[in-house]
């Protein structure tokens, strides 16, 4: 199952992957990260790295959410998994 961790901001991007069956959880801080084998990071793009997630070593693909509706997350996510 693909696991998605989401900046805990962005509640309406974590209900619709949710809905869509992804096993999601939120990112409060870069701990939240640390330890768990994430394929997808949504965090909001804003231009202070609050989380911390680009100094991470994990191998998730990190989707910046500004300017994109839940709906055009959804689709990216599924657009990356079908290639």
């Amino acid at each position: 199952m693909t696991k998605i961790g989401v900046e805990h901001s962005l509640t309406d991007i974590y209900q619709a992957l949710a809905e869509q069956g992804f096993q999601v959880s939120p990112l409060r801080s870069v701990e939240d990260a640390n330890g768990v084998d994430f394929d997808y990071c949504v965090v909001t793009g804003l231009d202070t790295n609050v989380l911390g997630i680009q100094d991470t070593k994990a191998p998730a693909n990190i989707i910046e959410a500004h300017g994109l509706t839940a709906n055009d997350i959804v689709r990216e996510i599924k657009n990356r998994l079908s290639q």
